[in-house]
């Protein structure tokens, strides 16, 4: 297949998880949260459920484990991302939980036996370092002391290496099954768990209620967000998932333009920078890639 189909795939995710993080934070706030993970898990279960009914005859049991792994650290990635950000301060706890980028990178050349040339490591940290600039709110964070980002530290540290956790293992499980199926066990999984806890906790019988009220927001994000996932699954069976992650990543890129044409944000010049940085990154890596 050729590798410019990676990076379109990886573009498809950038643009689909920019616009669901605008929905899901609508989403969030008018449903709550875990009314939210059960939309995106009930999309992702029935709307790729007719593309993977054939796939259950050729899995193994060593492949249900593999997948099983990846379901749980996708919902603790979760709900420790979402942890830190109502703990902490969200300029101090966003630059810390992008540190998914270098541990994806890590995780994918140390246990994956992914190569990367010094060129492509040099690109990908310019994409790591733009986007600390960009979702840092003042360049004064970016010296903040221990006593300063303490609150949710640990949080974030957390969400990060699950999140680095969810890019490997979605990388690695696509290129061993398939990635659709990858996307449509986690998901499946995310609804069942979601699913559990709306009723142990007695908010199941007023969900649907709720949706229906809601509906452009939590059906918006909940298809944007599977289809970001699906486009990432794709693309690391063609490229390297550090790289994938690279230039999916800088979807965060997306919703500061969103911010500004939406919610009439300002952005500092370190932020300017910061985003020419991570288009010099991608452009960089795409031209490298497909060359």
């Amino acid at each position: 297949m050729p590798y410019y189909l990676g990076i379109i795939f990886a573009v498809v995710a950038l643009f689909s998880w920019g616009f669901s993080d605008f929905y899901i934070q609508k989403s969030s706030r008018s449903v709550g949260i875990w009314k939210t993970l059960f939309t995106v898990g009930v999309v992702g279960c029935i709307a790729l459920f007719p593309f993977i009914r054939n796939e259950f005859s050729i899995i193994e049991l060593k492949d249900v484990i593999l997948l099983s792994i990846l379901g749980m650290v996708i919902f603790s990635a979760s709900l420790l991302n979402f942890a830190a950000l109502k703990k902490g301060k969200i300029a101090i706890v966003e630059p810390l939980i992008g540190m998914e980028l270098p541990i994806t990178v890590a995780l994918s050349i140390g246990f994956g036996k992914e190569h990367l040339t010094l060129i492509q490591l040099f690109l990908v940290a310019i994409v790591f370092v733009g986007l600390l600039m960009v979702i840092t709110m003042h360049h004064k964070h970016l010296h903040q002391t221990r006593s300063t980002i303490e609150k949710g530290i640990f949080l974030a540290l957390g969400a990060a290496i699950g999140l680095a956790l969810t890019n490997f293992l979605v990388g690695f499980s696509s290129r061993q099954i398939s990635p659709l199926m990858v996307i449509w066990f986690a998901q499946t999984m995310l609804f069942i768990i979601s699913t559990i806890y709306l009723i142990y906790t007695k908010q199941f019988h007023t969900m649907f209620l709720d949706l229906r009220y809601h509906l452009k927001s939590t059906l918006g994000q909940g298809v944007l967000y599977n289809l970001g996932w699906i486009a990432f699954a794709f693309a690391t069976t063609i490229l390297a998932t550090s790289i994938v992650t690279a230039v999916s990543e800088s979807y965060i890129i997306l919703g500061v333009i969103l911010g500004i044409f939406v919610n009439r944000e300002k952005l500092r010049l370190h932020q300017f920078i910061g985003i020419i940085l991570v288009i010099i990154g991608i452009l960089g890596l795409a031209v490298l890639t497909t060359s």
